[in-house]
């Protein structure tokens, strides 16, 4: 059970109204076994649970005390694959809980795969255990790589078997619990936006500044928004320097995918790409590289685009207009930042780190090297000779990395292989429990995923 001293309950979405959400009941499974619970995280919240409160409250969904009554399924709009939905929502998810962490941030509880909501449609509101497994795997090493993401909290399976067309059926079924900072999406404004409710944006720009970017708003309504926008402006320009820093392909940044705080979440066809290919693909059905690693910021900046246009109802939108446009520039600058943290250097002037990161991406893009070999070897700035690493881009990144070495000293850095995550491997480990139900690989691999970011912190403290 929660500890007094430490669990700090925080419910603020009933405070927006009931136009924003449905209350909603969970499902009913025939069993609930645990297959990934996140102690670490639950430490965080002031979480203390047994193995039956792991289950009661994130299989059963039993309320946590002081916290949510009633499971609430959020209502948002939005557009995917650049056509426009108004007939979506939380449709196999709910938020459970509010809480505060040990950093004071008001985070959520959110659902994928805990039964249907008035916004299911035809769907069963499940989740496959593959799928479950596969968004552990993806936000464990997203936080890894020091991605803003959604954390998995609780991984169970149900006992369920479910028909799925893109996939082998029967499949195994499993609910899933993430701890995420906030689950207001760029669609959240755009249902509002479609419905013409302007009392409940200023609501909600309100309710964002406060709660999810610690910001008192001010009286003025106008003033609130443009400095939403420019947070989310920000925000988003990091999330998607920090894809490509890690080499990460989301699959699906439809605008009801997008958090107004930059935090990545909820995947699906997600995938790594080996090498840095701005034309790799995640998801089967994304046939003309909508979505691809490279189209990732423009991706995003489009939403961000209709983020403005839904808040331009109660804003001047010259201003909005002026920082959309300076949205590329913020982007170019984070990943200049993203690039060099992964590559664990010393930062000096500007222009100086400008040109170390556009060597480093034509070293990259020359593909010569998987992205994950590119950064262990030269982490630190050091440099692995030009036996492995021959071509001119590289004794470029050479020459430019030339006092810039910050010496990594966790044992990682000295092991023979990087840690990865590319789908042979994903697909090899869901083999051993699809056959088997051997959970090891899945085991061994988080472990793998922990000791790489521990690694990375570990030298950035030291520096």
């Amino acid at each position: 059970m929660p500890t007094a001293q430490s669990y700090l309950p925080d419910p603020r979405l009933p405070g927006l109204g009931e136009a924003f959400y449905d209350a909603v009941e969970p499902a009913r499974f025939p069993k609930c076994e645990p297959r990934f619970l996140n102690r670490r995280l639950a430490q965080n919240v002031g979480l203390e649970l047994d193995d039956e409160s792991w289950a009661r409250h994130f299989c059963r969904f039993e309320p946590l005390p002081d916290n949510l009554p009633q499971p609430l399924a959020l209502r948002y709009h939005g557009h995917q694959f650049r056509v426009y939905n108004p007939d979506i929502g939380d449709g196999r998810g709910f938020t459970f809980a509010q809480l505060r962490d040990n950093r004071g941030r008001l985070l959520d509880l959110g659902t994928k795969g805990s039964g249907q909501t008035p916004y299911s449609r035809t769907a069963d509101g499940r989740l496959t255990l593959k799928g479950g497994m596969r968004e552990v795997l993806a936000t464990e090493m997203l936080e890894a790589l020091g991605v803003n993401t959604s954390k998995t909290f609780a991984l169970f399976e149900t006992g369920e078997e479910l028909v799925r067309g893109d996939e082998p059926s029967p499949t195994r079924s499993a609910v899933l619990t993430r701890l995420s900072h906030g689950h207001i999406r760029i669609g959240t404004f755009q249902r509002l936006a479609f419905y013409g409710e302007i009392e409940n944006i200023n609501a909600l720009v309100r309710y964002c500044l406060e709660h999810l970017y610690g910001e008192p708003p001010v009286d003025d309504p106008k003033e609130n928004a443009v400095r939403l926008f420019d947070l989310v402006s920000g925000a988003t320009a990091r999330l998607a320097a920090s894809y490509l820093a890690a080499g990460f392909v989301h699959g699906v940044l439809n605008s009801d995918n997008i958090n107004v705080t930059g935090e990545s979440f909820d995947y699906g066809p997600w995938r790594f790409t080996p090498e840095w290919d701005a034309d790799f693909t995640a998801a089967y059905f994304d046939h003309y590289g909508l979505y691809s690693f490279g189209r990732q910021p423009e991706a995003i900046q489009w939403n961000l685009a209709q983020f403005a246009g839904c808040i331009s109802l109660v804003t001047d939108a010259p201003s909005l207009s002026d920082g959309l446009a300076r949205w590329s520039a913020k982007f170019e600058n984070e990943l200049v930042g993203a690039l060099l943290q992964r590559l664990g250097v010393t930062t000096r002037e500007r222009e100086e780190d400008r040109e170390l990161a556009a060597a480093l991406l034509r070293a990259l893009q020359s593909r010569e090297a998987q992205i994950d070999r590119v950064f262990f070897d030269w982490r630190g700035g050091r440099e692995p000779g030009e036996e492995p690493y021959p071509s001119s881009h590289f004794r470029e990144l050479a020459s430019r990395l030339k006092d810039r070495q910050r010496i990594p000293t966790h044992p990682y850095w000295s092991e023979a292989v990087p840690c990865s995550m590319h789908i042979d491997e994903v697909e090899a480990i869901w083999a051993a429990i699809a056959d088997e139900d051997d959970w090891s690989p899945f085991e061994e691999k988080v472990s793998a995923i922990r000791r790489m970011g521990e690694a990375m912190i570990h030298d950035g403290a030291a520096a």
